[in-house]
């Protein structure tokens, strides 16, 4: 799918990672392009899903999540009628920022954010330990973040 995209259509891509709050104009200025073609180009990009949305990031500390919790899930069944249960009662809970199935000694890897530890503790007893099919859970505390959502490289 990226033979679609030429030289000015990936440095507008790499721009707006970088930094999604730049204007059109500052765009256009950056890419060497007029902002009436930049606006086009990049209104494509989104049309055709190179772009997938735009938002702000958070810091986790100013609003009171800075605990950073990986738990690995295994589910008591492997079968697509277990993973569907359990991936859409996950699309629907607000504490799970992201949840991977791998391949591996777990099905799922979930990422949470808490207050701290006896807030991460509270919700595990409450909540994660109900998702349906849950046979085991092995929780990670993140004790330093090296690398958070890095750039794509494309």
């Amino acid at each position: 799918m990226t033979e679609a995209l030429d030289k000015v259509d990936r440095r507008i891509l790499k721009l707006l990672q970088a930094d999604g709050r730049l204007s059109n104009a500052e765009l256009a200025g950056k890419v060497n392009v007029s902002p009436a073609t930049c606006h086009r180009r990049t209104q494509r990009l989104f049309e055709e899903g190179y772009i997938s949305g735009v938002r702000a990031q958070i810091d986790p500390e100013r609003v009171d999540r800075s605990a950073l919790v990986i738990v690995g899930v295994v589910l008591d069944r492997s079968t697509p009628e277990s993973f569907a249960e359990f991936e859409d009662v996950v699309r629907k809970a607000d504490y799970i920022l992201d949840c991977h199935l791998v391949a591996g000694d777990f099905d799922y890897f979930l990422k949470i954010r808490t207050r701290d530890m006896a807030d991460f503790n509270r919700l595990h007893g409450k909540e994660l330990i109900a998702l349906p099919g849950v046979r085991q859970t092995r929780t990670f505390f993140v004790m330093k973040e090296v690398t958070d959502n890095a750039p794509l490289q494309f």
